[in-house]
């Protein structure tokens, strides 16, 4: 018997090769076991009944705000197709200045109810633009400066005290902000300034901007609290202070949500009738003083519709400003909406 060398038993033993480094992994490895497909419960039949209930309740209320335009285009339609209301007012006749029997010169004058009916709608338009700007001169100041303090300086033991009271002025119904003007507001601002008439464009002014604050307040400081961190904390590490971070990083990225709490007051200060029609002395006279007492289109509306002949032309011309105010409003609310849109999409919040 023969002993094998050890380098004959090396050659003798079967040498496995390595793996193929370029072969494909299906030729080396196993197949992976394919994963199993969870389990989908199908929704209770509720759901279904509740999403359609949803979407119903969404449409009507898209649908109610059409139906309440059409009703209100179709009724001031006359002003502009009838020839019978034509021969008491035109377009014309409510936009410029006219020569009334008694008068010596051409005269913006309503007078709905009399011999010789006037429809001169510059008197309301003027009313309704002065007393807008007293409120918004009032109301955006003191809303955006509590919104900074609420969001910015505030602890939270006080913020949580100041930003509930503020909102709750939301909830006070326009009457009661009325006549808080009607009583107080009026004998005091007359006290103070000494004003001739004791309701004016001052007093439904700063009234309504009692109801334009809350709106404003809230807008303004959810777009402040909406600011990155990183913005301000960048500010802070290159060494800003705190006062200019807020002037200078906050404000400006919270500009178009500013922007649009301002948008919406003004379309809230615009629409509003109760305030305006108790505290404004409900006189239409064209005077650039604010001193004196105003009438404004929601007032307007609000005070003689109730006692119009219906289908004639002082019922066709108070249709006609209602749909005007409706399409200014829905302007005015549609560029906020927008504006908050931009916001949302600057802030990564969409």
């Amino acid at each position: 018997m023969s002993l094998a060398t050890p380098t004959q038993a090396r050659e003798d033993t079967p040498v496995t090769p390595p793996p193929d480094p370029v072969a494909p992994a299906s030729e080396t490895t196993a197949p992976a076991a394919p994963l199993a497909r969870p389990l989908l419960r199908t929704p209770p039949a509720w759901h279904k009944v509740a999403e359609a209930g949803i979407r119903i309740l969404a449409f009507g209320a898209i649908a109610a705000v059409v139906l309440v335009f059409v009703f209100v285009g179709r009724e001031a339609l006359p002003l502009l197709t009838s020839d019978r209301i034509h021969r008491d007012v035109t377009v014309e006749k409510m936009i410029f200045a006219q020569t009334w029997p008694g008068y010596d010169a051409p005269a913006h004058v309503w007078q709905p109810v009399s011999d010789t009916p006037k429809f001169s709608v510059l008197p309301l338009v003027l009313g309704t633009l002065k007393v807008t700007a007293i409120a918004m001169l009032i109301a955006l100041p003191l809303s955006i400066a509590t919104a900074l303090f609420v969001s910015q300086f505030a602890p939270p033991r006080i913020r949580e005290v100041v930003k509930p009271a503020v909102e709750l002025l939301s909830g006070i119904p326009s009457v009661v902000l009325g006549f808080f003007a009607l009583i107080v507001l009026a004998t005091a601002f007359q006290t103070a300034f000494g004003f001739e008439m004791r309701l004016n464009a001052v007093v439904a002014g700063a009234a309504l901007a009692l109801a334009v604050i809350p709106l404003v307040f809230t807008i303004a400081e959810e777009a402040l609290r909406a600011v990155p961190d990183s913005y301000v904390e960048a500010s802070l590490a290159l060494g800003a202070r705190r006062w200019q971070t807020i002037l200078f990083v906050s404000v400006p990225a919270a500009a178009p949500g500013l922007f649009a709490a301002a948008a919406l007051g003004l379309g809230r200060a615009v629409g509003e009738t109760m305030i305006v029609l108790m505290a404004s002395g409900n006189a239409a006279i064209v005077s650039w003083s604010f001193g004196e007492s105003v009438r404004t289109v929601p007032a307007t509306i609000a005070a003689e519709l109730a006692e119009v002949v219906f289908g004639d032309a002082h019922y066709s011309v108070l249709f006609a400003l209602g749909a005007a105010l409706f399409v200014v409003t829905a302007a005015v609310n549609w560029g906020g909406d927008r504006m908050i849109a931009r916001l949302r999409e600057r802030t990564g919040t969409a």
